[in-house]
């Protein structure tokens, strides 16, 4: 019999055993901010980018914790690939997107179209584009642009809306939905 000590379990141990599990949260939606503070639960976050072709599938919350490495690893999966520039991605965008995907009870990932943009890559994508805003929440690490090839914009739209927790955009005809966590507000159709 082998002992081990208790510093020999760590959180990548934590993190690897309850992935293996496939234990999803099962959080309530009444408000992002608020989904269930210390009630044991566990966040995960599964997306792909079409920009970049990486893969990130995450737990990034246990028992009350953020889990600091794994959110490093969703600020550079969502960085600026035009100019490779990472930013801390606000923890509560991470909710509603996480929250978002559980409601819609889907098994594949989110397709990322925009996360995090550089101030160069914003004023690029508004002159391109009227409805690219000024001071986008994008620039702060605030939001994301996602897509899910097996629900409608509108099934999407719904289950960020129903977070409760931040501005959400429908772009039926570019087929995304904007999330994320300024006022809480919507738009588009």
């Amino acid at each position: 019999m082998t002992e081990y000590s208790s510093s020999s379990v760590n959180r990548r141990a934590l993190l690897a055993a309850f992935a293996a599990t496939a234990v999803a949260a099962a959080p309530t939606f009444s408000k992002a901010a608020g989904f269930l503070r210390g009630s044991g639960d566990i966040r995960r976050l599964s997306m792909r980018s079409v920009r970049t072709g990486e893969s990130i599938d995450t737990i990034y919350w246990i028992e009350g914790e953020y889990i600091r490495d794994a959110v490093k690893e969703i600020a550079y999966f969502m960085r600026d690939w035009r100019t490779d520039g990472v930013h801390d991605i606000d923890f509560r965008t991470i909710d509603i997107m996480a929250a978002s995907h559980n409601m819609l009870d889907a098994n594949e990932p989110f397709t990322l179209l925009s996360g995090y943009r550089s101030p160069a890559t914003n004023a690029l994508l508004r002159s391109r584009s009227r409805g690219v805003a000024k001071n986008s929440r994008h620039l702060l690490g605030q939001a994301a642009d996602l897509q899910l090839k097996s629900r409608s914009v509108s099934q999407l739209f719904r289950a960020a809306k129903a977070c409760k927790g931040g501005g959400v955009g429908r772009y039926s005809r570019s087929n995304f939905v904007h999330m994320d966590c300024g006022p809480v507000r919507t738009w588009g159709s």
